[in-house]
Parts: structure tokens; C-alpha cells; sequence
């Protein structure tokens, strides 16, 4: 392996300890590596040998452009020497073995519904207040085998996770779970290691909290990718630590997830339950955001179980929450619930209804989700691919086959660039309104487009 410092470059591996450099491979920002190390002295011939890159892709990247790419990453971070924990890369065979939460297959023949009564009984007990700390709290939370830790940590420890929980989170949004799943458990892996260490109770009461977002963070990012026992592992873990951090916005935040996992196995019962202690834990909080955002959520279980009635009430107490809400000053993990994401769950509420109660619900449905469709950007594909799947359902519905087509179509484009397995989950839904209208050719062709994308 070539090593910077070597064959006549200027560059020592100190270099990597500079703050300039920490805060660049924090952020994974590889344009500003490169640059730092043109400083040094490295050339741009140097660093394409170094890291197996071509001299143009390297000109690219001091350019501007960016790597996300987590193998991509990882050669960089090995070619030049890097310490992987800088970078969140620490993903190897020791790391697998030690946190990559293989529970899947174990808890396989436990029936599902007992998962999620489990689950529900932990997440109350946590939620409430009770003692579980430490206690055998279900075959979900992870016992890691020991490793070295480092003797001291502070506050600039616990930012480097919460940075590298940011970047990854933005990686999940805009290519799904399973592009990120990886680097998200490596990073957990590091960040864990933090425990062990001596700090101040500010210190430590941050990383709790750091700590319980990045699991939530692996919660996410597994359900993404269809591994709901690992999903499940993930979110209590984080429920605990959210709980040692006395953060109930971040309890509230975790059961929001945990819920929606729920709702996505049609489960909307149980999802309503967690639904129901995160809005406890929100106006404990005193969100007023927070609470907006798990009464809509637990609308669309109403709606999910064909009770139209709760299910408008409950979206009326959203839009009367986000009414009051202090948005710009709200907690980070629910600052994503704008008036476009408002819009959103209005149509998904009002198109779950058109499906399963009466069809004159998608004159609710569509101009709601028409909104949210038009204003995501690039960054949330993953969200635009599952909306745009719900508008074509609509469409269908109302009988507009052609435009439903259409937009069904750039929903599978769209979906096929993610690496997510409820992208695929989601257009099931769209499928079974395109086979009640085969002999229609737009819909016909879309069901078939439908079913080579999910393989079925």
C-alpha cells in the first residue's frame, strides 16, 4: 500500500491530524482533501496512484465534484493511509462480527406479531419512564464484544458523530438505505466505542443523544432495505439511549419510525399504538411540530384501517399543530416536516382513503399530492419516487388513465435509481390498479413495467 509520507512526498501522516484536514474527511468532503494535500505538495499524478483513480476523475473531484460513493470512499481513505474512523469507513471483518446486527434470521420463526407486542411493551416502558437500563431488555438490543475504547472523550468527539450521522442521513434521502446501510453501521461501530470513555456529564449526555440518533439512523436505513428484525434491534437500542440523554424529541422521533415500519407491514394498529406514545413524548417535549407530525402519521393508520372519520380529525389536528408550530427554530429531526411534507401526508391520508373507503377521496388526494410532488428536489428522489407512485394511484382511480400512466412511469424511472426495498413495496398499491384496467394499453404497459421492476 502506498503511504503518504513516502517516496520522496512532503506529506507525513500527522497531516490528517490538522483541524482543516479532520473537519474535511468529517464531512467527507474529498475536494478539499485533495486541495489540502495539493498544499503539501502532492500532486494530482501522486494522489490518482495513491488512491487508484484516473488523473481526470482527480481533477474532477479538486473541481468540485463529489464522492459519495461508499467503496469509492473506502479505496481513498486505504490508498492514502487514512484512518477509516475519520471518515466513518471503519467497516471491516472485526466490525461485522462485532455490530452488524444479524438477528434476522434467529428471530425468523418468532411469529410477527409477537415482535411487534414485544417491541410495543419495551417502547412503552421506555417512554414512561421505567428502569430498563442495563436489564435484560429483549433479544433486539445488541451485546457487542468488548473492544478498546479511548480514555477520554469531549464535546469535539460526540460532533463527529453527529456530523457523520447528518452526511449519511443525506445519503439515505437521496439513493434509499441500502446505499448507506453499511457505512451507517461502521460509523455505529466507532461512535459505540465512546461509551467506555471518561467525560463530563455535558459530554456524555450528548453522545447519549448522538448515539441514539445514529441508531435511529440504522433503524432506518435497514428498514429501507426490508431487514425489519435489524430495523427493530436498531430502534430500541436508540430508544434507551434517547432516554439516558433525557431527549423525549428524539424519543419521539424513534417511535415516529418504528411506527411507520408498522404501517408499511399493514400493522396500522400497533403503528397507531407507538404513534400514540410518540405524541406523548412530543408534548413532553413541547413540539408543537412534533406532535403535527405523529398525529398525520397516525391519521394515515386510521385511514389504513378505512376509518374515515378519525382519520380527517386527526389530519384537522395536524394542520392546527403545524399552524402553531415555530418551525424554523424546531428540533433537527423534525425541521423536514415543512408545509410540503404537510402536503404530502394530506394526500397520503386522502389517497389510502379513495382506495380502500370511496373513490371521491382523490378529489382530496390529488391536488395535495400535486403539490409535494412539484416541490422535491433532487435530494429527496426517495420521497418524490413514493408520492409520485401515490398521484398515479389517484389518477387511476378518477379514471384519468393516461396521465396516471404517465406519472406512474417517471415513478418507476425514479424508483429505479434507488436502492430501497419499499420502493419497490410502494408500487404494489399502483399495480393492482393498473391489472383492474389491462385492457387499457397505458395501464397495461405500466403494470408490466411495474411488475420487471419489483420481479413478479
Amino acid at each position: 500500500m502506498n503511504t503518504i509520507g513516502s517516496g520522496g512526498s512532503p506529506v507525513t501522516p500527522d497531516v490528517w491530524e490538522s483541524q482543516e484536514m479532520r473537519d474535511a474527511l468529517l464531512n467527507r468532503d474529498v475536494s478539499t482533501v485533495y486541495r489540502l494535500l495539493r498544499r503539501y505538495g502532492v500532486s494530482q499524478r501522486q494522489i490518482a496512484a495513491y488512491t487508484g483513480q484516473s488523473q481526470s476523475e482527480v481533477s474532477e473531484i479538486l473541481k468540485g465534484r463529489q464522492v459519495m460513493a461508499y467503496d469509492v470512499l473506502a479505496r481513498i481513505a486505504d490508498g492514502l493511509n487514512i484512518p477509516r474512523g475519520y471518515m466513518g469507513l471503519a467497516y471491516d471483518e472485526a466490525t461485522a462480527v462485532r455490530v452488524a446486527v444479524a438477528t434476522d434470521d434467529s428471530q425468523a420463526e418468532e411469529d410477527e406479531s409477537v415482535k411487534r407486542r414485544r417491541f410495543l411493551a419495551h417502547a412503552a416502558a421506555v417512554t414512561m419512564g421505567a428502569a430498563v437500563f442495563g436489564a435484560d431488555s429483549g433479544s433486539w438490543v445488541q451485546n457487542p464484544t468488548q473492544t478498546p475504547a479511548p480514555g477520554r472523550i469531549g464535546m469535539t468527539d460526540v460532533r463527529q458523530v453527529e456530523a457523520a450521522t447528518r452526511a449519511l442521513r443525506a445519503l439515505d434521502f437521496q439513493y434509499g438505505g441500502g446505499f448507506c446501510r453499511d457505512a451507517v453501521v461502521a460509523q455505529l461501530s466507532w461512535g459505540q466505542q465512546l461509551l467506555g470513555a471518561c467525560g463530563s456529564q455535558p459530554v456524555k449526555e450528548r453522545l447519549f443523544v448522538a448515539l441514539a440518533d445514529l441508531q435511529n439512523l440504522a433503524g432506518w436505513t435497514s428498514f429501507d432495505v426490508g431487514l425489519v428484525d435489524s430495523a427493530r434491534n436498531h430502534f430500541a437500542k436508540a430508544l434507551e439511549l434517547a432516554k439516558q440523554g433525557n431527549n423525549d424529541h428524539l424519543v419521539a422521533n424513534i417511535l415516529y419510525r418504528m411506527g411507520r415500519v408498522y404501517l408499511h407491514q399493514e400493522a396500522p394498529n400497533d403503528a397507531l399504538k407507538l404513534f400514540q406514545l410518540g405524541q406523548i413524548a412530543a408534548q413532553e417535549a413541547g413540539s408543537e411540530l412534533a406532535v403535527a407530525v405523529l398525529c398525520a402519521n397516525e391519521a394515515w393508520a386510521y385511514a389504513l384501517m378505512g376509518k374515515a372519520d378519525q382519520a380527517q380529525k386527526l389530519l384537522g389536528r395536524t394542520k392546527d399543530e403545524f399552524a402553531r408550530a415555530d418551525v424554523q427554530n424546531a428540533e433537527a429531526w423534525v425541521r423536514f416536516f415543512d408545509e410540503n411534507d404537510l402536503h404530502a401526508m394530506i394526500g397520503t391520508v386522502y389517497t389510502v382513503l379513495a382506495q380502500r373507503v370511496d373513490r371521491k377521496y382523490t378529489r382530496f388526494a390529488i391536488p395535495a399530492m400535486t403539490r409535494a410532488v412539484e416541490s422535491y428536489g433532487d435530494e429527496m428522489t426517495r420521497n418524490k419516487a413514493f408520492n409520485m407512485t401515490f398521484l398515479a394511484t389517484d389518477h387511476l382511480i378518477e379514471g384519468d388513465i393516461d396521465h396516471g400512466a404517465r406519472i406512474g412511469r417517471k415513478a418507476v424511472e425514479l424508483a429505479e435509481g434507488l436502492k430501497s426495498s419499499r420502493a419497490r413495496d410502494r408500487m404494489l398499491p399502483l399495480k393492482q390498479e393498473t391489472d383492474k384496467r389491462r385492457n387499457n394499453p397505458d395501464a397495461r404497459d405500466l403494470s408490466e413495467r411495474i411488475a420487471k421492476f419489483i420481479g413478479v
